[in-house]
């Protein structure tokens, strides 16, 4: 009597690249820390003290070494964040490094020609010392949400999950603590806020409204079909 025997190929999903991609952030965290020790010191208090945004406030600190390292783990950080948001409501595959590289690319370049907007607005204005300063505050700001975010996103990318509530509650915290860097630029530079309404709300609309709205009206768009 002869058993047949079945073999069925084991399926398994390509993670290496994600694995990779972890590793690489923690280690630019690593090295930003070694490099840059007192500051990564006060960097990391920022939500309980507000010494780094005094101490390090003028706008030459927003293209130096630390900024530059921690912007890029920020925005590997948010990438894989949206992929992980969009594979568990079904439109993507959160292992798809393909896509991966549309959203970082995609990410990557909406910041940076959103802060050459605000430069070229700014100086058209003469409002450059606020927007400076305000880019400032909301790098560091994104960039301490990113850094909580890793950990989230590795135990969410290698663990199976069903529950919208602790997607929905990162979510919520990553916009109050947006919401909180506004409140506390609206009362650092209320007196030269006041002193330029008109173009600070045109600037706020303009700028810190419309792109969200625009990429959200095309993401939803684009899932819709």
């Amino acid at each position: 009597m002869m058993i047949e025997t079945i073999l069925q190929p084991r399926v398994v999903a390509f993670k290496d690249w994600v694995t990779f991609l972890f590793i690489f952030s923690f280690a630019l965290i690593a090295i930003t820390k070694t490099a840059f020790e007192t500051r990564f010191s006060d960097f990391i208090r920022i939500l309980a003290s507000d010494k780094y945004i005094k101490v390090y406030k003028d706008p030459s600190h927003l293209m130096s070494g630390f900024t530059i390292l921690l912007f890029i783990v920020q925005v590997i950080s948010f990438s894989l964040f949206i992929q992980l948001v969009l594979s568990h409501f079904g439109y993507i595959s959160k292992l798809d490094w393909i896509t991966y590289i549309r959203i970082v690319t995609f990410l990557g370049v909406f910041i940076l020609s959103k802060f050459l907007i605000e430069k070229i607005i700014a100086t058209t204005f003469n409002i450059e010392e606020f927007t400076e300063q305000l880019n400032l505050q909301k790098v560091s700001y994104r960039t301490f949400i990113a850094l909580l975010l890793l950990p989230f996103t590795i135990y969410l990318y290698y663990n199976n999950y069903s529950s919208n509530l602790l997607l929905y509650c990162i979510i919520a915290v990553i916009l109050i603590i947006n919401l909180f860097t506004y409140l506390i630029s609206l009362k650092i530079y209320q007196n030269l806020i006041l002193g330029k309404l008109f173009y600070f709300i045109l600037y706020l609309c303009a700028l810190e409204i419309a792109p969200y709205y625009f990429i959200y009206y095309l993401i939803t768009k684009n899932l819709a079909h």
